[in-house]
């Protein structure tokens, strides 16, 4: 009896883990949640205008573009009016963005975006829909409009702009973490950080903007990374209790980040 009632909690569990619908919100979004994969995207675009010293303007408008192109997503098709149009922001290699291995490389393309976008003079000041226009020469070059909202937001929160500004809901992780992979792909985007790691902890030392900016990467990466628990700055971030920031005693000046164990069979 008491093992039918063990089986019967576990099922009841696995069972509301899979009613869990993953998606991330940022602070101001308008209701436009994007996908995990999304996130993730949008934090590698947003890491590198940060790595940049570039303004959140910038992030915004590199987010509504690559909304527009592919749906934050990088894909390795084109359309009708750009065949060879390629990754997270369509572009063409026949065009001098790169080789069509490159244009693929999502860091080499957000980078190709922003050596255009920072040419284009006064493009702080613009909408976000001409700044974008000015950089892809896009044949609908309204569509950009309808996520500057949703960019706005979301680079706010991904350049550390808004603290405790951006959640993920997600499943319980179906893998163990690696704190060395984290560090990795922290520094893959943000460049080199101060990171020590112990066990299942990954604790990187920044100031500031910087620190929500890499907590807040976390956050979008959490569900590929299997990181459960990000705090920084008074705040915590957990994925088991799926309630958002929370108040922690986590001191200001560094990110702890904490990595899933391997799930019991």
């Amino acid at each position: 009896m008491v093992a039918g009632g063990i089986y019967t909690a576990v099922a009841f569990l696995q069972r509301s883990e899979t009613l869990i619908t993953e998606r991330c919100t940022a602070v101001g979004s308008g209701g436009d949640d994007l996908a995990t994969d999304q996130a993730g995207n949008a934090a590698l675009i947003t890491a590198v205008a940060v790595r940049r010293g570039l303004p959140a303007r910038a992030a915004s408008i590199a987010l509504a573009t690559s909304m527009q192109e592919s749906k934050l997503r990088n894909i390795g098709h084109g359309d009708q009016a750009g065949p060879d149009s390629r990754g997270l922001f369509q572009q063409r290699p026949s065009q001098g963005w790169g080789t069509a291995e490159q244009v693929m490389d999502p860091y080499h393309a957000s980078n190709a975006f922003y050596d255009a976008l920072v040419k284009v003079s006064g493009y702080q000041s613009l909408e976000i829909t001409d700044a974008a226009q000015q950089v892809q020469h896009s044949a609908f070059p309204g569509a950009y409009a309808q996520h500057a909202e949703m960019a706005r937001a979301f680079a706010s929160a991904l350049s550390g702009q808004t603290a405790a500004g951006l959640d993920c809901t997600l499943r319980a992780p179906d893998a163990a973490g690696d704190p060395a992979e984290v560090q990795a792909q922290l520094t893959a985007a943000f460049g080199t950080v101060p990171a020590s790691a112990d066990g299942r902890t990954l604790q990187v030392e920044a100031e500031g903007t910087e620190a929500w900016a890499v907590a807040q990467w976390a956050v979008a990466n959490a569900k590929a990374l299997s990181i459960t628990v990000v705090q920084t700055d008074g705040h915590g971030w957990s994925r088991d209790a799926r309630n958002g920031w929370q108040a922690s005693d986590a001191p200001a000046g560094q990110i702890t980040l904490t990595v899933a164990e391997a799930p019991k069979q």
